[in-house]
């Protein structure tokens, strides 16, 4: 047996064959990744037959890595985030990877009105406090041969930041064998309340070889913006990118005109998507050029936030003890419009008993060469 494995080994050497490689199963396995609260916080590992991974833990079911191969097959992380849980933990974390809500981005003066009565909640300018993101989530897992999942959920009790109804939320992250990360919600109430969720991702599609996001190419699938006040809550006016640095309608680095506007800080604004209808549907491309990734951006959900982390600074270290550098990464927050409870002409948020809300958004990754 041995003479013909060196005789058909030496065949291969001679006429520079090689042997195929099997792609291995999608899997699913975890580790501990510390505790807070008294409870443990596991890290949970997708894998799917291509070797792309993602991680999530069950503190903010935050994604702590998207790890993706580039156009010379070559395997790198494009999510920024942190090696420990203390990290996540502290001040520093912007949210990394996170579930937002239960009304993520802003709400005016903190307070909305529901069938004529008032709320008060608690936020931070940016919607929360101790918001969805700083909860401790279960998490089931959903093996499969095609595809493999995290069922992940949380009761937020009525009243939790002065907002109304027991609401039941779950999230399903799916990590498919053509590389795609989905992301569904399921949400319902025992009283009437408000919606907006979205995954907080911060994106590098270097993995890690740029430490700027300026050259990577963007393209919205929108012609329009929301005006917004000075502190960010929009005026309920839909303004034209056109003849402005907000026009991504064709592919442009994100680099290019970044210093036209708001002295030079960056983006931060939300983009009014062509696709109105609630299905599933083309958002946004962005390509970066160095490691030719590409991600595909499809969502149900009427606008998406362009944020190109215009907050960092060097003294904050994430993975690997590598500093945060400003505009070192940008979000695609997928959602409904920021302050939409108190908005009349911005779709309707607010949740009832007996309705569900669901909604999906597609992460698609793949490489040019």
């Amino acid at each position: 047996m041995k003479n013909l494995f060196m005789l058909i080994f030496g065949s291969c050497v001679a006429f520079n064959c090689t042997f195929a490689q099997h792609k291995q199963n999608p899997s699913i396995t975890k580790i501990l990744f510390g505790e807070t609260e008294g409870q443990n916080i596991y890290q949970y590992t997708l894998q799917n037959s291509n070797g792309m991974q993602v991680k999530v833990i069950n503190y903010g079911a935050t994604i702590t890595d998207i790890i993706t191969p580039d156009k010379n097959g070559e395997m790198g992380d494009v999510v920024l985030g942190f090696d420990a849980l203390r990290q996540y933990l502290s001040k520093d974390n912007a949210r990394m990877g996170a579930i937002r809500g239960r009304v993520t981005n802003r709400i005016a003066n903190n307070r909305f009105t529901i069938d004529g009565k008032e709320y008060n909640v608690v936020t931070s300018k940016n919607g929360e406090v101790l918001g969805l993101n700083k909860r401790i989530w279960n998490i089931e897992e959903l093996p499969g041969d095609k595809e493999v999942a995290l069922k992940v959920t949380y009761l937020s009790k009525d009243g939790e930041e002065g907002f109304p109804g027991n609401l039941d939320l779950t999230v399903i992250y799916t990590l498919t064998n053509k590389n795609e990360l989905k992301i569904n919600y399921k949400v319902t109430t025992d009283k009437p309340t408000p919606v907006v969720l979205t995954s907080h991702s911060y994106f590098n599609l270097s993995g890690g070889k740029n430490d700027k996001i300026l050259n990577t190419q963007l393209q919205f699938f929108a012609h329009q913006y929301l005006e917004t006040t000075n502190g960010g809550i929009p005026t309920g006016n839909l303004l034209d990118v056109k003849e402005t640095p907000f026009d991504f309608t064709n592919a442009e680095q994100i680099g290019k005109r970044i210093a036209d506007f708001n002295k030079g800080d960056g983006y931060d604004l939300t983009y009014v998507l062509r696709n109105q209808t609630g299905k599933l549907a083309l958002a946004a491309i962005a390509y970066e050029p160095t490691s030719g990734r590409v991600m595909k951006t499809y969502t149900t959900e009427p606008g998406v936030v362009f944020y190109t982390g215009n907050g960092f600074n060097d003294k904050i270290k994430g993975k690997g003890g590598k500093p945060f550098t400003k505009h070192g990464a940008f979000c695609l927050e997928t959602q409904h419009y920021p302050d939409s409870p108190n908005q009349p002409k911005f779709a309707n948020v607010i949740l009832r008993p007996g309705e569900t809300f669901t909604s999906e958004t597609i992460y698609q990754f793949s490489a040019r060469k």
